[in-house]
């Protein structure tokens, strides 16, 4: 199984509408691509300062499956569409579990 963590960090430009367009867009994904085993796209639960301000969490049951979700054109126009435009800095990971 590959494990995808993508965490997001906000310009302070952002509005409030942008934000919640990004996190409705990559909800929507999981019944658009069926290789989506499981899915988790939210804002920071604001418990501790200084964590990134949105994370998405998803399984796949293999890097295949991965890459078809990665360059899956409708994933790729939320991350130019709605991600990109407010986005200040990224992290990410995939974990072999």
């Amino acid at each position: 199984m590959i494990r995808h963590i993508a965490m997001f960090t906000w310009t302070a430009e952002a509005t409030d509408e942008q934000k919640a367009a990004v996190a409705t867009a990559l909800n929507e994904l999981p019944g658009l691509i069926p290789q989506i085993r499981s899915f988790a796209a939210a804002p920071d639960a604001g418990i501790n300062q200084g964590n990134y301000d949105f994370a998405v969490v998803a399984d796949f049951d293999s890097a295949d499956d991965f890459l078809v979700y990665r360059d899956d054109p409708r994933h790729q126009a939320v991350i130019a569409e709605r991600i990109k435009p407010i986005l200040a800095s990224r992290a990410a990971a995939q974990l072999s579990l």
